[in-house]
């Protein structure tokens, strides 16, 4: 009999849509590297294939082996952020996962939520993490000179901004 974890993971293998725990809220969530489960996604959540998806990551790392060509200085601003309760959007050189990108794929939007404890668990299947915080992350533009909120959520903006600074 497969745990809940081994079912979420067959079934992002497989192209198709599992809910998880963030560090923030309970999210839908599939592989990034099929355009047609992230249809499946964004049709689950009533979303137009025009409104962009990011690309969850377990480390700053993995996001790095994802997304290679990221810039060096959203990096080293990605790593001052995550993980954390955050969305980034930044740029993205080699338009990879353009699927996600909801019509500009010179920019992706990134998260590497802080996991731990029942967390770390992974609508084909479900993994409790238990009671979440339930306000979503704090969305940034990091693309221009300047970082932007576009989206006040678990950081408030003042805060979220002086970090990416």
């Amino acid at each position: 009999m497969m745990t809940s974890v081994e079912a979420a993971i067959a079934a992002i293998r497989d192209g198709r849509v599992v809910v998880i725990p963030t560090d923030t809220v309970y999210g839908l969530a599939c592989t990034p590297h099929r355009a047609g489960a992230v249809r499946a996604l964004s049709a689950l959540k009533g979303r137009s294939p025009e409104q962009p998806i990011a690309i969850v990551a377990f480390s700053i790392e993995t996001l790095v082996e994802c997304v290679p060509e990221l810039p060096e200085g959203a990096v080293a601003r990605a790593r001052r952020l995550l993980p954390g309760p955050y969305t980034l959007v930044l740029p993205n050189p080699a338009c990879r996962f353009a699927w996600l990108s909801g019509g500009n794929p010179e920019t992706i939007g990134v998260r590497v939520p802080s996991l731990t404890g029942p967390a770390c668990d992974l609508l084909e299947a479900v993994v409790d993490g238990g009671d979440l915080p339930g306000t979503p992350s704090t969305v940034l533009d990091l693309t221009g000179p300047e970082p932007r909120v576009l989206r006040e959520g678990a950081v408030p903006a003042d805060e979220a901004l002086s970090l990416a600074e």
